[in-house]
């Protein structure tokens, strides 16, 4: 299912873009994500459009303590 995600946060997007495709997608969501396309809008602003095999899993990794805890460091 293709699902777009938009984001705003307060870090770089560069740190945004390296942590949301390394640590997240790349990492995280590697099983159930197969592909994806992340858009700089702004600075503190991004598109992500990303075909997702399993919402179930998609929502989990979204909820998971590492994810919880760099949204609130990066306020997203």
């Amino acid at each position: 299912m293709n699902t777009f995600i938009v984001s705003t946060f307060s870090c770089t997007f560069d740190s945004f873009e390296n942590d949301v495709s390394n640590l997240f997608l790349e990492d995280l969501c590697r099983e159930f994500v197969d592909a994806y396309e992340l858009v700089k809008v702004d600075e503190h602003k991004s598109h992500l459009l990303m075909n997702v095999l399993d919402m179930e899993k998609l929502g989990a990794a979204m909820t998971c303590d590492f994810a919880i805890e760099w949204d609130k460091r990066n306020n997203c």
